[in-house]
């Protein structure tokens, strides 16, 4: 499997390459070549595997240049009880008839980040090592992406974590988790701004190519495939849950603020996985509402973003949408960058047509 870049960079590379890099050379986000097909016999077989090997299943489609073996036993040493709390890893809760919860906040830091971010941790590890090098983590959070990396990066060998967060901005709760880290690889930052800031930090610096190589700096943020790539498993393991036969389809309502976590899901639909819908749920910071009520893709500023009480949705430029609407293109490079890195510079606003819109399912 090789990646390429939503913004027209075709260099082809691979899984590892990519774990380590963050944003791609032209400023774009990695996508795989082509996202693999699941028949309904591999459905079938698929469903009654445990969390750990259902997620070797699913990575191994996307990773073939670390070996078997060995991204088995990293898997199996991420999604165990005693790190998530259950075997299930993410238990289905019935509410009522035709409508469950599916649990992902049974981790170290009770946010869903944990589901990727552990794997993401052990996966570093094992590439730096292999590699012989190390690598600076410069990250953005408003709340759960930090405490979740900070936990899964703490200790790790050849790894340093620097994160950003937003003064004044966060959780009491996960402010705590992570100011109160000492491990002597765990730096935390305050920004004077919103998240939004922070994130414009982590992308200039990841635009900055020889700046970043010089001083290998890679990212945790959900610009980070890797991450994405491993939440893609419990849109699977809730699926089997909530259904007896593949003949039954289901919907998924997703609180999104980044666009990660039901980006996720629209890779699994696109693999094959029965999707009804996902429904996209948004706070008061209603950018990605918008965009999918109108076709107009508005980012805010600092002044226009409102603090709520969820902190982790105040955000109002959603990184992980370019990945989306590159494929809602048709996967048009050109025209994904001209809207992402044109008319956003230029207007800090985009609105596709009325063709591109009436793709959207």
């Amino acid at each position: 499997m090789k990646y390429l870049s939503t913004r027209g960079d075709a260099t082809p590379r691979g899984f590892s390459e990519i774990l380590l890099e963050g944003l791609a050379p032209d400023g774009g986000l990695y996508l795989p070549a082509h996202y693999p097909k699941v028949d309904a016999a591999t459905l079938s077989r698929w469903r009654g595997l445990a969390y750990a090997e259902l997620a070797f299943e699913i990575l191994s489609l996307y990773i073939d240049d670390i070996p078997a073996a060995d991204l088995k036993r990293l898997v199996e040493k991420t999604y165990t009880r005693e790190v998530f709390g259950s075997d299930a890893i993410v238990p289905l809760k019935r509410l009522e008839d035709g409508v469950y919860l599916e649990a992902l906040s049974n981790g170290p830091t009770l946010a869903f980040k944990d589901m990727a971010m552990q794997l993401l941790g052990h996966l570093f590890e094992y590439e730096l090592a292999r590699r012989g090098q190390t690598l600076n983590i410069l990250g953005a959070t408003s709340g759960d992406t930090g405490s979740a990396a900070e936990y899964a990066m703490r200790g790790k060998h050849g790894v340093n974590v620097f994160m950003l967060s937003p003064h004044g901005r966060m959780s009491p709760f996960q402010q705590a988790q992570m100011f109160s880290l000492q491990d002597p690889n765990i730096h935390n930052i305050a920004v004077e701004g919103v998240f939004d800031d922070c994130q414009d930090i982590v992308k200039a610096v990841s635009n900055d190519l020889d700046f970043k190589r010089r001083w290998k700096i890679g990212t945790v943020n959900s610009i980070n495939w890797a991450r994405l790539l491993a939440q893609v498993v419990y849109y699977f393991a809730g699926y089997f849950q909530a259904t007896k036969t593949n003949a039954e389809r289901v919907s998924f309502a997703v609180p999104s603020g980044n666009f990660g976590n039901i980006c996720a899901g629209h890779v699994a639909r696109m693999m094959g996985l029965p999707i009804h819908r996902l429904v996209l749920a948004t706070n008061e910071n209603n950018v990605l509402d918008e965009f999918f009520r109108t076709g107009t893709y508005r980012v805010r500023g600092s002044a226009e973003t409102h603090e709520t009480s969820s902190p982790s949705m105040d955000i109002s430029k959603a990184s992980n949408f370019e990945r989306f609407v590159f494929d809602l293109l048709g996967r048009d490079a050109r025209r994904t960058k001209q809207l992402f890195h044109d008319e956003i510079a230029k207007k800090g606003a985009f609105s596709v047509t009325p063709a591109e819109f009436a793709r959207i399912a």
